[in-house]
């Protein structure tokens, strides 16, 4: 399964998470997401472990306290995946973007 970790400290890695986890079970996978322009921590991160290991961790690992802060530690839903792609095409010129470059001048 896999389980959604929010309010991380910002110095957390992919590293700690797993090692977090690996103590109520084995763990498959253990991510940081991390801000694609700044390179650092959103505090938030994603564990996959079996099913019954992870309804296990989000038991004991709710709340629990890292650095003063309190984890929020549920399945993950999955989200709709938004749309990628151009921002659209542009609009037409002064001359109404006609073919024929509008034999008009203003």
């Amino acid at each position: 399964m896999k389980i959604y970790v929010g309010n991380l400290p910002w110095s957390t890695t992919d590293a700690d998470l797993e090692s977090m986890f690996s103590r109520v079970g084995p763990v498959i996978s253990a991510s940081v997401i991390m801000d694609r322009e700044t390179g650092r921590s959103r505090g938030f991160g994603f564990v996959e472990m079996a099913q019954a290991d992870g309804q296990k961790a989000i038991a004991e690992l709710n709340g629990y306290q890292i650095q003063s802060r309190a984890l929020r530690v549920n399945e993950a839903t999955s989200q709709p995946r938004r749309p990628g792609g151009g921002g659209g095409g542009g609009g037409g010129g002064r001359d109404g973007g006609g073919r024929d470059g509008g034999g008009r001048r203003w």
